[in-house]
């Protein structure tokens, strides 16, 4: 720190143990010195000519020296004079026998404190010594004094002048008679620009009025100090890159006081102190607010959406409820949920995932009034407050604006997405007088538009609350279910129309209830697919298939293939090309003995990890089918880049053949699959004139009620032996 400076060195040892030294070269005379100056506590050396003297000096310090003039050799004034410019804090007392008073002028002259004649003087020499050394004491202290006086101003200046706050002195009329050097690169300012200038110059203007109030100390001597925060207004001297206009600073003022009284107070009261101004120190706390402004508003804000969360939320409609309730209103309570988002984030990624909520976040925005609330309660779940309803009924019509904003595609990077979304309604007071029952009857309702396909809005009602509760202990059972075992797998057949044989098997899960029976996939898949227990059905029918197929091969029917379906959940998996291959690998299966269903919406977005997985599964000799072919919308594109085997029609569209078989859609699939060199295989074959005309329109391969219901292993085993016998349906 170049400011600051080391206190004085070289002193004299101090208040502690005097140390003297007796320097002449008459040994009689220096045991004389010694017998008449040794007292306790005091340290007495002799030196016995000006070499040896010097020698010693050298060597160590001295408080006093008593040094006789006439040595032989180096002289007693040359050793003066070195003590004078080496050891300028050693006191010196010149010994002499020469009575003329030029030797002791020249002596005093040369800095010696005193001069002794021997051997006049040397009845008082113990006296002028202690007199001597008070005196080098007296002047040691002074300097230390000073020298800490000076290191603590030019320390006190430093502080200042570095400090990381600015630091001012006002008058007592308010204006600047001091400040230091952080004004200008803090706030702007010349220093020589604000000298003079009054401190409401630099404050905003809007805090003006608390500045004066904290600054006007001479109302009473009292209050000496005060801290406020206070809206300083910047100058034209910012350094470059901190465009600010005002910054938020904390202000502290310490007023200033004439210690001595005015003259003759007024009779029975106190004297004051007269106000001759103000000091104190200005700390930036811009940073320090905005800080604490995001960590307010991310504590009741979403920080992915910067929507309100769920507790902002629920303090919004906790208020809105005792409005309503107080001006005779109604509330609407919105419960929203994307539809099938966990794909879209097992798919693609977080990331893009992400993105996908802010954008829905911006367009719920939008479909709202001024006053509504919109706020996400994490994950796909997004709540919208509707307060002033006139009737209940008001809150459809912004139910489907917002389904209608999702019919437009979502531009997230290079891809369109396409997104749904079940909303719930509830209102005050029909369905909950509270924000608990609110929120949950609002959710209710959209888990019966889930349960009921998804993209839709429903009003909640009463007799939801049963389904509600039924559907919460189907979970409960279903997950009861997986840990116990307690699913079935029955088998439907695929027959050859070209071999007139079965050659191969679709898995179809079934459940048997303990209370509730044998329930089918459409009574439970969809509620594990939402719970996230699909993954788990989904490993049993694999290792269920592979299991019984390798049972089948080992009775001699190696040509016959199984087929199992595969929900969009588990295609996202990122293990699932091993979990697919596994069971083949323990069961010694070819790869091309099993066949994996996917519907065709799972290839609407042709997601590249969908196509890496399935190359994958192709890779390994896996065949891949599409499910319900017909139903949805994909470009051709898709069929070209996905690695396919077999399109299946969709038993919708078997259904609708007519009695001669005429079928546009069927006979354009049929040209798909032949232009693209894939198997065709029709599904819900019913009747003899259905299987005849799909055989007359090229279709490889049949199944339905006509060649038989899904059945036990135990059932089906004895028809891979024989081929089928039309009409009469195999099974039963």
């Amino acid at each position: 720190m170049n400011a600051l400076v080391d206190l004085p060195h070289m002193l004299p040892a101090g208040p502690g143990t005097p140390q003297l030294l007796l320097v002449d070269d008459d040994a009689r005379l220096r045991g004389s010195f010694r017998l008449l100056l040794t007292q306790p506590g005091r340290d007495i050396a002799e030196a016995g000519s000006g070499e040896e003297a010097l020698a010693t000096l050298k060597a160590r310090s001295f408080d006093l020296v008593l040094l006789d003039i006439g040595l032989p050799g180096i002289s007693g004034l040359d050793v003066l004079r070195w003590l004078a410019e080496n050891r300028p804090h050693t006191g010196v007392m010149m010994v002499s026998g020469q009575r003329e008073l030029e030797a002791a002028v020249r002596a005093l002259r040369h800095g010696a404190l005193d001069f002794v004649r021997k051997p006049d003087d040397l009845d008082f020499l113990p006296e002028r010594v202690e007199q001597t050394l008070l005196r080098l004491r007296l002047q040691r202290e002074n300097a230390e004094m000073t020298a800490r006086l000076a290191h603590s101003e030019r320390l006190h200046r430093f502080l200042v002048e570095s400090s990381p706050d600015i630091v001012y002195t006002l008058d007592d009329a308010g204006r600047f008679v001091f400040v230091n050097p952080r004004i200008e690169s803090l706030l702007g300012y010349a220093r020589s620009e604000l000298l003079g200038q009054h401190y409401t110059r630099i404050v905003h203007e809007d805090d003006v009025a608390l500045a004066r109030f904290a600054f006007a100390e001479r109302r009473s001597d009292e209050r000496a100090s005060t801290n406020v925060e206070l809206r300083l207004v910047c100058g034209p001297r910012l350094p470059a890159g901190r465009a600010l206009r005002h910054l938020v600073t904390t202000v502290s003022a310490m007023g200033v006081y004439d210690e001595a009284p005015p003259p003759s107070p007024p009779a029975g009261t106190r004297p004051r102190r007269r106000f001759v101004g103000s000091y104190g120190v200005v700390r930036d706390i811009t940073e320090r607010k905005r800080a604490e402004e995001t960590i307010s508003f991310q504590a009741l804000h979403d920080q992915l959406t910067d929507l309100p969360n769920r507790r902002l939320f629920k303090d919004h409609l906790e208020l809105a409820l005792v409005q309503a309730e107080r001006r005779g209103q109604l509330v609407g309570v919105m419960f929203i949920d994307l539809d099938r988002f966990k794909l879209v984030n097992d798919t693609y990624g977080h990331l893009l995932g992400d993105e996908l909520l802010r954008s829905f976040a911006q367009r719920l925005r939008g479909c709202v009034r001024a006053g509504d609330t919109v706020a996400r309660q994490g994950g796909d779940e997004f709540t919208v407050l509707l307060p002033d309803l006139t009737n209940a009924d008001d809150a459809l019509p912004i139910a489907q604006k917002i389904l209608a904003e999702l019919d437009q595609p979502f531009l997230l990077g290079d891809r369109e997405f396409r997104a749904t979304a079940s909303v719930g309604i509830a209102t005050y007071p029909r369905d909950g007088l509270t924000a608990e029952q609110l929120m949950q009857n609002a959710d209710i309702a959209m888990y019966e538009v889930k349960t009921s396909g998804r993209n839709g809005g429903r009003m909640f009602t009463t007799e939801m609350n049963a389904g509600h509760t039924q559907r919460l202990a189907l979970e409960n059972d279903l997950r009861r279910a997986i840990a116990q075992g307690q699913f079935e797998a029955h088998y439907q057949p695929q027959v050859s129309l070209g071999q007139g044989r079965i050659v191969g098997t679709e898995l179809l899960i079934r459940w048997r209830h303990p209370v509730l029976g044998l329930l089918l996939p459409g009574q439970f898949v969809a509620l594990a697919e939402e719970t996230g227990m699909i993954c788990a059905l989904s490993d049993w029918v694999l290792e269920r298939a592979c299991g019984q197929l390798a049972l089948w091969h080992a009775l001699g029917h190696r040509h016959l293939r199984m087929a199992v379906n595969l929900s969009p959940l588990e295609l996202a998996r990122n293990d699932i090309v091993e979990r697919v291959t596994a069971p083949l690998s323990r069961h010694m299966l070819p790869p091309g003995a099993l066949e994996i269903e996917i519907t065709e919406n799972m290839l609407l977005d042709d997601a590249p990890s969908v196509v890496e997985k399935l190359e994958r599964l192709r890779a390994q000799g896996v065949r891949v089918a599409i499910d319900d072919f017909g139903t949805r919308y994909s470009s051709l594109a898709y069929l070209r880049r996905f690695p396919i085997h077999s399109l299946k029609i969709d038993q919708s569209f078997v259904r609708d053949l007519g009695p001669e078989g005429d079928s546009p859609i069927i006979q354009a699939i049929v040209g798909i699959a032949r232009g693209f060199n894939l198997q065709l295989v029709a599904e819900g074959v019913e009747t003899v004139e259905q299987l005849q005309a799909l055989r007359a329109l090229g279709c490889d391969e049949v199944q339905g009620y006509l060649l038989g219901r899904p059945m036990p292993a135990v059932a089906l085993t004895p028809l891979l032996s024989k081929p089928p016998q039309l009409p009469t349906p195999l099974g039963g």
